[in-house]
């Protein structure tokens, strides 16, 4: 998808759709929403990606997870290295990465070809 301000509708659009082909329980396909919404915001937001940029995504069911792979071609950046001091009152928002790291945990981060790899695992409570 291009990197442009409908990458989050369109995101969140296959997201929804992934959810609802896997079967995901509300709380879970929330969860997917909340991290696809804030990781594409960011890179659009933030990201820098010269016009005409592409963002990967991929999603799948792994076990008891779903694992979401995303690539992009803006600025280097590797979400282990990135500090959280609060919302920033000033633009609001500021909680993105929180959020992200608090519902799933980082698989891979990797910078090749000039591209973000990140991987990102969201575990799923088991199914009763």
């Amino acid at each position: 998808m291009p990197a442009d301000a409908a990458a989050v509708a369109r995101a969140l659009a296959l997201a929804g759709r992934f959810a609802a082909g896997a079967g995901l329980d509300s709380a879970a396909a929330t969860s997917l929403a909340i991290i696809v919404e804030e990781w594409v915001a960011n890179i659009v937001e933030h990201g820098e990606a010269r016009p005409g940029a592409l963002i990967v995504m991929r999603l799948s069911l792994e076990g008891v997870a779903v694992r979401l792979a995303v690539s992009d071609a803006g600025r280097p950046f590797d979400p282990r290295s990135a500090t959280f001091d609060g919302p920033n009152p000033e633009r609001g928002g500021g909680v993105g990465l929180a959020l992200i790291a608090d519902l799933c945990r980082l698989v891979s981060y990797a910078r090749r070809r000039g591209r973000n790899q990140l991987v990102l695992e969201l575990p799923l409570a088991p199914r009763g």
